[in-house]
């Protein structure tokens, strides 16, 4: 098989969570234990760091690697979901696999993946296990798809387990509370594994403390140990707890392992971050008049401080492009958005986007106003032909609108 039919096959033969939802979730290890030993457990020569949370973990995941690049190192990083090609997912330096690398593991390995009815997201984490360890990577960041107890990434033992947040999310796998989410995020802690906490609630601080006091890990909150940053090519407001964060975890690395990285080299990753890694969504700005920025934020605690970013913006009106998936609370997130502007409501293209029909009626309740529109695509098109030169647009939702603007 080519490139293009070897992906077709992992997307519609397999299950898989962006495209269907509660049905690719797996409630155990098994599968991915089974496929490690297939490979030859590559996940065993790997050095990790292992990053989890509710939002932010994109993000922390590209300023590591950045950083690590920076100090030169050859830095494995495996994050999902992707935006606009699948190899985006596995890269090592900022250049994604090679397309070839991809269907010879998939060929080899189609009869297993088969047998035992193997998830996309379970084989695509072996993918990337074999991979960085046949590449000799020196170091790898990484991210949980969802949750982290149960994630298929789970089967690493790190150098440093790295939790960003909790927010209300994903209810329907992790629990409805902050303290039931947070504690399918702990389950990334492993025993005498130094944890890092970017940001914290009442709630969730007593379930990270009592994980790691079982786990015997040193356990760091960094929103509490940071107090200045460096600047970063990533511009959203939210990343300030994620450099945070990715601060306090290089601040362990460097004392606890033989990984060097100075002031100046956090400073030039910061900064290089798109660049180095190829990071895109979050808080992109696609053009100046009208100014218009997309953003991946999709639950209620992403989308809180990105719209709060959208108010303090200078401009005469807000068009705001806005596409959502069927297992997303409307309940939580529309109240969140602001009456004044203009809507252009569509439907992401995976088989678990909202009709934008029924988008637009359930904005309509909360004073959410403006037109059903074919696709995203066009959806942006008429943002584009109404806006003034002294207009805002934004777009954002799901992680999907986003991947089709760009």
């Amino acid at each position: 098989m080519n490139y293009k039919s070897t992906i077709n096959w992992m997307f519609e033969q397999l299950p898989m969570y962006q495209n269907i939802g509660a049905s690719a979730y797996k409630k155990d290890l098994t599968n991915t234990i089974l496929l490690s030993n297939h490979l030859g457990n590559p996940e065993q020569y790997l050095k990790c760091i292992h990053v989890a949370g509710t939002n932010g973990k994109g993000s922390t995941s590209h300023l590591l690697a950045s950083v690590l690049q920076e100090a030169g190192y050859k830095v494995g990083l495996y994050t999902s979901p992707h935006l606009k090609d699948f190899k985006e997912r596995i890269k090592i330096n900022g250049t994604p696999i090679e397309e070839a690398f991809v269907c010879e593991f998939i060929e080899k390995n189609k009869p297993f993946f088969q047998e035992h009815q193997l998830s996309f997201f379970e084989m695509t984490v072996g993918l990337a296990f074999d991979y960085f360890m046949q590449q000799k990577t020196d170091i790898n960041i990484i991210e949980v798809g969802m949750g982290g107890r149960l994630d298929s990434t789970n089967i690493i033992t790190p150098l440093i387990s790295v939790i960003t947040n909790i927010g209300i999310d994903h209810t329907q796998f992790l629990g409805t509370t902050e303290a039931q989410i947070a504690f399918e995020k702990a389950g990334i802690i492993k025993n005498k594994i130094p944890v890092v906490v970017g940001e914290y609630t009442l709630e969730t601080k007593e379930v990270f403390i009592k994980k790691a006091k079982e786990s015997q890990s040193e356990l760091y909150f960094a929103s509490d140990l940071i107090e200045d940053t460096y600047a970063s090519s990533l511009l959203g407001d939210y990343q300030l707890q994620n450099k945070k964060t990715v601060q306090q975890t290089l601040n362990i690395l460097s004392k606890e392992t033989n990984f060097k990285i100075s002031k100046e080299t956090i400073k030039k990753g910061f900064l290089q971050v798109i660049r180095n890694t190829g990071l895109q969504g979050r808080w992109q700005q696609l053009s100046e008049a009208p100014k218009t920025v997309c953003d991946t934020a999709h639950n209620p605690h992403g989308l809180k401080i990105v719209l709060n970013q959208v108010a303090h913006e200078k401009f005469e009106q807000l068009h705001v492009v806005l596409g959502v998936v069927t297992d997303k609370d409307l309940e939580e997130i529309l109240p969140l958005f602001p009456k004044n502007a203009k809507y252009y409501f569509c439907k992401p293209a995976v088989l678990r986007g909202l009709e934008a029909t029924k988008l637009a009626e359930q904005a309509a309740r909360f004073g959410l106003l403006g037109e059903v529109c074919d696709s995203v695509s066009k959806a942006y098109q008429k943002a584009q032909k109404n806006a003034s030169m002294k207009d805002f647009i934004y777009i954002g939702g799901s992680t999907f609108v986003v991947a089709e603007v760009l």
